[in-house]
């Protein structure tokens, strides 16, 4: 989420919600504001379009997920569970969602965390209030890679089956030992403030890994992948394929 991203809506309900939301609002000019019609004057002068409905926020929840990248809710989690729930499809198409405390102490990510960027947006919108941002996801808390969406903003593409990612997934938040192969792209992909895991172990060619020591493996390649790599490795397998011109030579 920036400030520039137009497809973020914030959403408030309550009087003390909508007094948190306009202060956000004034920070992130071009997000736009779904409101109360009885809260809109807490958003007077600010330069954030505005609408204020009429009647129940669960009736404006279906334009809101097909509109916007990102949801802010000032609104309770519980409600904000409930009113989303109908409207679910999947982390590759949901919008991210993030629920602000009423008193604006606390920002949780609630949906798509790491592909729908909610997590992300929640530590953004923390620092703008000063709040804290209430993480859960095990990659984040963990500090370690988030195999969905590692290198996705340098270009990276995930070639794997859904449940190879799943499956390494829980091999890297387990702390198991994992094969990370380099052999192209940007070299910048690490962007924790911490060092990365003891478990992860890295590679400049394949060749050099014994994969019988390895719970999975991660490639950063433009190589073909053999059908019997993907074989042998079965769910233990994870390819990324950055753009041409970052490859490495």
């Amino acid at each position: 989420m920036s400030s520039t991203d137009p497809r973020l809506a914030i959403v408030a309900i309550t009087k003390h919600g909508a007094q948190q939301a306009a202060d956000l609002a004034a920070r992130l000019p071009l997000a736009h504001v779904v409101c109360s019609e009885k809260f809109a004057p807490a958003f007077a002068g600010l330069a954030n379009p505005v609408r204020a409905y009429a009647g129940a926020l669960r009736d404006e929840i279906a334009a809101l997920f097909e509109g916007y990248d990102q949801l802010v809710f000032f609104v309770s989690l519980g409600a904000v569970v409930r009113l989303i729930a109908p409207h679910l499809k999947s982390k590759d198409e949901d919008p991210g969602v993030t629920v602000v405390d009423d008193a604006g102490r606390f920002v949780i990510p609630v949906l798509s965390g790491h592909v729908g960027g909610a997590n992300a947006c929640a530590e953004e919108v923390a620092a703008l209030l000063g709040a804290t941002a209430v993480v859960t996801t095990a990659s984040d808390v963990g500090k370690t890679i988030p195999v969905d969406i590692l290198g996705r903003e340098l270009g990276w593409r995930v070639e794997a089956p859904k449940l190879n990612v799943t499956r390494v997934s829980a091999h890297v938040v387990n702390g198991e030992p994992i094969a990370f192969v380099q052999e192209a792209g940007s070299p910048h992909w690490w962007t924790r403030p911490t060092p990365l895991p003891a478990s992860i172990h890295r590679f400049n060619r394949l060749e050099d890994v014994d994969l019988s020591r390895f719970a999975a493996v991660l490639w950063v390649t433009q190589r073909e992948v053999p059908a019997a790599l993907w074989a042998q490795l079965q769910e233990r397998l994870v390819v990324y394929r950055p753009p041409l011109q970052g490859a490495a030579a």
